[in-house]
């Protein structure tokens, strides 16, 4: 997974990079087949804006999120991400064999 931080009106701190690290790797661990993350980090006077652009299997994804300070920004952007991460996971899941197998241990239970 290729990860990519940069700040606008704003110097990217070691702890930064490393939290939004931490947090890109929480995101790894629902669906492995991220290719590549892209933080922006911006300040405009007291609102600190975190956003990210995101590329799994062909599709291009994006979230942001506002807050007053920037990890919490940071927070809130991972947990967006993350739920369209689960949700594009569900799409991509074949569900045809779940209901095959619902439909055979039915059958099995009124035999």
């Amino acid at each position: 997974m290729q990860l990519e931080i940069t700040g606008h009106h704003l110097e990217v701190t070691d702890s930064m990079s490393n939290y939004v690290r931490e947090k890109a790797d929480r995101l790894k661990r629902h669906f492995d087949q991220v290719m590549k993350i892209h933080f922006i980090l911006e300040v405009n006077k007291q609102q600190h804006k975190a956003e990210a652009t995101f590329h799994v299997n062909g599709n291009h994804m994006f979230a942001e999120a506002v807050a007053e300070d920037m990890y919490a920004a940071i927070d809130a952007l991972t947990d967006k991400l993350d739920r369209q991460i689960v949700k594009h996971k569900e799409k991509t899941k074949d569900h045809h064999r779940q209901e095959a197998a619902q439909l055979v241990a039915a059958a099995e239970e009124t035999d």
